[in-house]
C-alpha cells in the first residue's frame, strides 16, 4: 500500500498512546507493521536524506495530536494519552484528522497563529479540505514548484541565445560542477569552429589534468531532436583526438536510439538533454542565484536535559 499521510496516522497514533508510555521510534514500528508496509516503504527518505516519509509523518501526527491536547510528551522522545485523549477514545470517531482537532481551543489557537497575515498559511482555517500533506511536505512542494518554474525559465533564456552563448554556458557549467581543473577563462576552452571535428570545448578532468573531458554542445529547440547520426559523429570525433569520453549537452532532447547508441559505443558518452541540463543549473547555481533562504529549526533535547 502507499505511505498513508499524517492524518491517516492520528487515531492509530492516539490508541497506540493509550497503551502506555511510547516511545516514538516503537511507534513507528509498530504502526508500520500495522499499515502492512514493505521494506521499501520503510525506507523511502524524505528529499534531505536525513528521515523516512513515514517516520516524518508519524512525528507530525504526534505533534497534531499534542497542539489539541490529546497527547502528552512525558519525557525525550516519548509520549501518552492524556484524560481528554482518552475520553475520544471512548466514543473514537472513524478518522481524526485536522477537521476533527478543530473543535479543541488549543488547536484552533494554534490554526489562527498560523493564520496570521504575516505567516504563510500551513493549515487554512477556511478550507473546508484540510491538508493531506505535513508542513514539511508541503514547503518542499512548494519548492520543487518553484524550481519547475525556474528550469522552464532557463531553457527559455537558452533558447532565446546564440549556440556560442550555449557552447560558453555548458563549459561554465562543468567548471561549477568541479570539472576544468584551473580553468579560470572560459574561452580558453572553447574550441568550436570550422574543423572541429564536432567538438565544442575541452577542459581537464582534474586539477592536475591526467585527463581531459571533450565536449559537444548543440542548441537547439525543444521540438529538434538529437538523433543517433550526431552521436556517431561525435564518436568519430573522440577517435580523430584519441579521447575516451565526452559529454554531449542538448538544450532540446535526445531520440532513443541516439541513447542506444551512446550506451553501446566504445567510448563513455553522457548525454545530458534540456530538462536534466535545467536542473545542474539550479544545483549549482549557474544562470541563477539564492534569493531567500529559509531555515527549518526544531527543539535542541540536550539543552533542556542538561
Amino acid at each position: 500500500m502507499a505511505i498513508p499521510d499524517f492524518q491517516t496516522l492520528m487515531l492509530p497514533v492516539l490508541r497506540a498512546c493509550a497503551a502506555g508510555e511510547a516511545r516514538t521510534a516503537d511507534l513507528v514500528e509498530r504502526l508500520a507493521e500495522s499499515f502492512h508496509l514493505t521494506a521499501e516503504e520503510r525506507a523511502a527518505l524524505l528529499p534531505s536524506g536525513r528521515q523516512t516519509t513515514f517516520a516524518n509523518r508519524t512525528y507530525w501526527a504526534i505533534a497534531y495530536l499534542g497542539k489539541a491536547g490529546l497527547v502528552e510528551r512525558t519525557r525525550r522522545a516519548h509520549y501518552q494519552v492524556t484524560a481528554r485523549g482518552r475520553q475520544v477514545l471512548v466514543a473514537p470517531p472513524e478518522r481524526i484528522d485536522i477537521k476533527f482537532l478543530g473543535q479543541f481551543p488549543e488547536f484552533q489557537t494554534f490554526r489562527e497563529t498560523g493564520d496570521r497575515e504575516e505567516d504563510a498559511p500551513i493549515i487554512s482555517a477556511a478550507s473546508d479540505e484540510p491538508p493531506v500533506l505535513t508542513p514539511d511536505e508541503i514547503m518542499r512542494r512548494a519548492q520543487r514548484q518553484l524550481e519547475e518554474a525556474l528550469a522552464d525559465e532557463l531553457l527559455q533564456r537558452i533558447w532565446s541565445g546564440t549556440p556560442q552563448f550555449f557552447e560558453s554556458l555548458v563549459v561554465r557549467l562543468l567548471v561549477a560542477m568541479g570539472y576544468g581543473g584551473s580553468v579560470t577563462d572560459v574561452s580558453k576552452a572553447l574550441v568550436g569552429g570550422p574543423g572541429d571535428g564536432g567538438i565544442d570545448g575541452v577542459i581537464d578532468q582534474d586539477a592536475l589534468g591526467l585527463d581531459r573531458v571533450y565536449v559537444q554542445a548543440k542548441r537547439y529547440a525543444e521540438d529538434r531532436t538529437i538523433g543517433a547520426g550526431a552521436i556517431r559523429d561525435f564518436f568519430g570525433g573522440l577517435d580523430i583526438k584519441k579521447a575516451t569520453k565526452g559529454v554531449f549537452v542538448t538544450s532540446s532532447s535526445f531520440t532513443k536510439d541516439a541513447t542506444q547508441t551512446a550506451d553501446l559505443l566504445g567510448k563513455r558518452i553522457v548525454l545530458i538533454d534540456g530538462p536534466h541540463l535545467a536542473r545542474l543549473m539550479i544545483r549549482f547555481e549557474v544562470g541563477c542565484r539564492v534569493e531567500e533562504v529559509l531555515t527549518i529549526k526544531k527543539i535542541d533535547e540536550e539543552f533542556f536535559e542538561g
